[in-house]
């Protein structure tokens, strides 16, 4: 186990909480296989941005929708304002960082409680370097006021550039796009392209919009000119038509958090979008990898019978996808090992896999995870653990190696 077992949900004090503890075997492991000699690059990592909201509320630049946010979060609380669902990640209390973390202490040094806390899992897991996303605002694509998504994306947004990216060098983000507007989705990208921290932009594929609307060819194009990756985080949305069918969470997770990264990657592929901005990366968070071989090979045998269906494509769409990058988190760690060999082979792994963890989540991954991979080699580890992401984000690591 990553955290600590022995305390329950119910006999840990809020006073006694500390993240380093709670991840005291994370650290253990992290020694055991001389990780702290290893880059290590957190491609995907969280934090409950409502923790901070009121500060983000402030940077609400249209005062109407301000002061109505304000107002709701005052009465309501968050999930008011971001249509949260019950259920999602707090494991019925058993998981006592969800709980626990927002009364953490930290010395009164002047670093940003956000920063300060990021650090210290950080260092337990030995990740030298962590790009951070929101959370509770993964729904925000699914909201029925696109003003809300574009104003408070927005708020969140400075809030990252202007106070915690600055505070420290070891973060670093791809900021949150407000998708169902395709005009400030450009000019978001615009303004925040270049600030310090920024590694890209992100997309929460939990959304209705086709990625090939014209309407956003200009902000791919000025991704392209800016070097900045393109990523699409994946959630669910249980009330879908489709994911409405099921009735427990394992199931609308294990479906859900697959199928919209699915459906966007078929569409990316098939209208021929890696063939008009070849310089575009883009990258797939937290669906997993084995849906990947699974659409290769159906938009390969589909794309062979119907080829004028995708007339932009000069190469098989599993060609185009071999090129994409995957974040590790969650790796379907199946009893067929050979399975997960075949899948790292098929997605070219050691140059296009990214390490992940997705703390502080319930089904995070450790380093470890990839480090133990016996069908891995030593140079394919350090690859898929951090060298992959510092040519990709060409990061400057110097600080840390």
């Amino acid at each position: 186990m990553f955290y600590r077992s022995s305390t329950s949900a119910f006999d840990m004090s809020v006073e006694s909480f500390n993240s380093a503890e709670h991840l005291e075997n994370a650290r253990k492991q992290a020694d055991e296989r001389g990780l702290d000699k290893v880059l290590v690059v957190d491609i995907d990592a969280h934090h409950y941005e409502t923790d901070n909201f009121k500060e983000i509320l402030e940077l609400i630049e249209d005062p109407v929708l301000r002061q109505s946010a304000t107002n709701m979060f005052a009465y309501k609380g968050p999930g008011a304002l971001l249509i949260d669902q019950p259920g999602y990640q707090d494991g019925a209390g058993r998981i006592t960082r969800y709980m626990e973390r927002k009364h953490e202490k930290f010395p009164a040094d002047g670093t940003p409680r956000e920063v300060a806390q990021t650090l210290r899992w950080m260092d337990a897991m030995s990740v030298d370097y962590a790009c951070i996303f929101p959370t509770p605002m993964l729904f925000m694509g699914l909201h029925p006021q696109v003003e809300v998504e574009v104003g408070l994306s927005r708020a969140y947004n400075r809030w990252l550039v202007e106070k915690v990216l600055p505070a420290n060098k070891r973060l670093r983000s791809m900021l949150y796009l407000p998708f169902n507007d395709p005009e400030a989705t450009y000019q978001m990208v615009k303004e925040f392209g270049g600030k310090p921290g920024v590694i890209g932009f992100m997309v929460v594929s939990t959304r209705y919009k086709p990625v090939y609307d014209n309407a956003y060819m200009k902000t791919y194009a000025l991704l392209e000119e800016m070097g900045l990756p393109l990523s699409f985080h994946a959630s669910y949305n249980w009330n879908d038509q489709l994911i409405s069918l099921t009735n427990r969470f394992i199931t609308a997770h294990a479906l859900g958090f697959t199928l919209f990264n699915a459906v966007h990657c078929a569409n990316w592929v098939i209208n021929g979008l890696p063939e008009r901005f070849p310089k575009l990366k883009t990258i797939w968070i937290e669906s997993g990898l084995a849906w990947v071989p699974w659409l290769m090979q159906r938009l390969d045998n589909d794309y062979c019978m119907r080829t004028s269906e995708a007339p932009a494509l000069k190469r098989l769409p599993s060609d185009y996808m071999r090129e994409m990058y995957y974040t590790s988190q969650p790796m379907e760690m199946v009893n067929n090992r050979k399975a997960l060999e075949v899948t790292f082979e098929m997605i070219n792994a050691e140059t296009q896999l990214l390490y992940s963890s997705d703390y502080p989540h319930w089904d995070m991954d450790l380093p470890s995870t990839i480090w133990d991979l016996d069908f891995l080699s030593e140079q394919a580890k350090r690859n898929i653990l951090g060298l992959n992401a510092k040519r990709l984000f060409n990061l400057d690591t110097s600080d840390r190696f």
